[in-house]
C-alpha cells in the first residue's frame, strides 16, 4: 500500500518544457546565436552549464556561465507567469489526496528559484510536507538521492512511496529508489516508458485519476 506520494515538478505538475525552450531561444539570441525554436528543442538539452560549454567552449568563465544561466531561468519565469497553471486535473487530484490524508512531497531537479516560483504563484505549499530541489542533493537524477530524501521527510522509505514523473530519467530515478511510478506523458510518449516494470501506468494528465482506499485508480 502506498503511504506517501512524491511529485516531480517540471513536466509533471506544470507543462513547462516549451517555456524553457523559449527562454533559451531568447537568451541565445542575446549571445549571438539565432536558433529557431525547433533547433532549440532538438539541440538544447542537459544542465545549463554543460549547454553553455558545448555551445561556446571557453568563451565564458564559470562565473559568467552561472550568471547567464540565472538570466535564462529568470527569462523562463517571466515568460511562464502569464500562462502558469497546473496540468489538467491536478488541482482536483491534490484536493483528493489532501482530504484522504496522503502525505505529499516534491522532489525536483529544478533550481530553488524555479521551484519557489511554482509553489508560491500557484499557492501549492499547503499541500506538501516538504519540497526538495537541485541544490538539496549532491547527486542529480537518475541517482535516487532526491527521492530518498523526499521520502525520509515523510518518515518513509522510498519504497513506500509512489512517484509521479514525466521523463525516462525521472522514472529511472524512481526505479533506483525502489518506488513504483506513474508516467505523465507531457513531453515523452508512453512507448518510452514501456520497458520500466515499476510503472503502474502512463497518463497524459490527472483527469480521471482517483484515490480510493489507499490506492491509486488509473
Amino acid at each position: 500500500m502506498t503511504k506517501g506520494i512524491i511529485f516531480d515538478m517540471d513536466g509533471t505538475m506544470v507543462d513547462n518544457m516549451m517555456i524553457h525552450h523559449r527562454a533559451w531561444q531568447r537568451k541565445l539570441a542575446e549571445l549571438g546565436l539565432d536558433f529557431t525554436l525547433q533547433e532549440v528543442v532538438e539541440q538544447i538539452h542537459g544542465v545549463n552549464d554543460e549547454i553553455l560549454v558545448r555551445l561556446f567552449g571557453d568563451r565564458f568563465t564559470a562565473a559568467e556561465r552561472q550568471q547567464i544561466a540565472a538570466e535564462k531561468e529568470a527569462a523562463y519565469r517571466e515568460i511562464f507567469l502569464p500562462e502558469l497553471k497546473l496540468i489538467d486535473g491536478l488541482p482536483q487530484f491534490l484536493d483528493q489526496l489532501q482530504q484522504a490524508g496522503v502525505p505529499l512531497v516534491i522532489g525536483t531537479a529544478a533550481p530553488v528559484e524555479n521551484m519557489d516560483f511554482i509553489l508560491d504563484e500557484l499557492h501549492l505549499r499547503p499541500y506538501f510536507r516538504a519540497a526538495f530541489h537541485a541544490g538539496d542533493v549532491s547527486q542529480g537524477k537518475p541517482h535516487p538521492e532526491i527521492f530518498q530524501k523526499a521520502a525520509a521527510a515523510l518518515g518513509l522509505a522510498a519504497s513506500d512511496c509512489l512517484v509521479f514523473e514525466d521523463s525516462p530519467t525521472g522514472i529511472e530515478t524512481a526505479r533506483r529508489a525502489g518506488s513504483q511510478a506513474v508516467a505523465i506523458t507531457s513531453s515523452h510518449t508512453a512507448a518510452e516508458f514501456a520497458h520500466f516494470p515499476h510503472v503502474l501506468g502512463c497518463v497524459p494528465d490527472y483527469r480521471g485519476l482517483a484515490w480510493e482506499e489507499g490506492k491509486l485508480v488509473l
